[in-house]
């Protein structure tokens, strides 16, 4: 079965107004599965283009894509103050609620499983079970230096902190990608509530981080505290090309198998 072709988005409004793109897959009357990409990427790019869309089809599901507002064909906010991790997960649930679907299964990556992390514990009634790619405890944007990336985006100034210049290098290589917007997105969700033991989703989730991802022990660490967590080791795989992994994609299918 060949990936089926990408459709145009469709347009989901917000609570804030702000236009969300969304992509349908598959027989509507199966399971759903909804997508949730990570940071500088989209819902086509993280899942279209690497073969989730294909296998999870095949597979027998209905998914539901999302690009996060910044991204993708969504609006692209310039404040911070529109994109607290609330407004986020609320994103998510006024999509589901557009698309006229009770409940999901969730796979989230990087920071589509921070967003998956807290609509799981939030909202249990609307997500069974979840594959969240890609996360460690902590803040893994404390370090991202704002100014910095600032006086790069408005005067051309280079950038001297190393893991804000990769964060930048990587957001410049997505055509369509607006700086200020993903900087906006970063000071937003910067010193929110973190991944813990205290605000663990109660239903099965499954962790998957790759063996060259430098947050794999703190990854396995949150499985660990996580009242139904399992964890995946993706072998071979670091942060970025972790959601290229034909294994990550039979472990997921796997794990979402059991909802059916």
């Amino acid at each position: 079965m060949h990936t089926p072709p990408a459709p145009p988005p469709k347009i989901v409004h917000a609570t804030d107004g702000t236009q969300l793109a969304t992509y349908e897959f598959g027989d509507p009357d199966a399971p759903t599965v909804f997508l949730l990409h990570g940071f500088a990427s989209s819902a086509l790019a993280n899942w279209h283009h690497t073969g989730w869309v294909r296998d999870l089809v095949r597979a027998g599901y209905h998914l539901i894509a999302l690009d996060q507002r910044g991204h993708g064909a969504s609006d692209k906010p310039l404040s911070a103050a529109s994109f607290a991790m609330g407004t986020l997960v609320d994103d998510v649930l006024r999509v589901l609620d557009a698309y006229l679907i009770n409940e999901v299964g969730f796979v989230g990556y990087s920071l589509g499983a921070r967003v998956g992390w807290r609509a799981a514990h939030d909202h249990p009634d609307r997500i069974s079970r979840a594959v969240l790619g890609g996360i460690p405890d902590g803040d893994p944007l404390k370090r991202f230096d704002i100014a910095d990336a600032r006086a790069h985006i408005e005067h051309g100034v280079d950038v001297t902190d190393r893991l804000t210049g990769a964060f930048l290098k990587m957001a410049k290589a997505v055509p369509g990608n607006n700086l200020t917007s993903l900087v906006a997105l970063v000071e937003g969700m910067r010193d929110g509530e973190q991944p813990s033991a205290a605000n663990a989703p109660l239903q099965p989730v499954m962790f998957a981080t790759g063996s060259d991802d430098h947050i794999l022990e703190a990854s396995r660490a949150l499985a660990a505290v996580t009242p139904q967590g399992t964890f995946f080791e993706i072998p071979g795989r670091n942060h970025f090309n972790a959601p290229t992994s034909r294994d990550f994609r039979d472990a997921a299918r796997s794990f979402l198998a059991h909802a059916l």
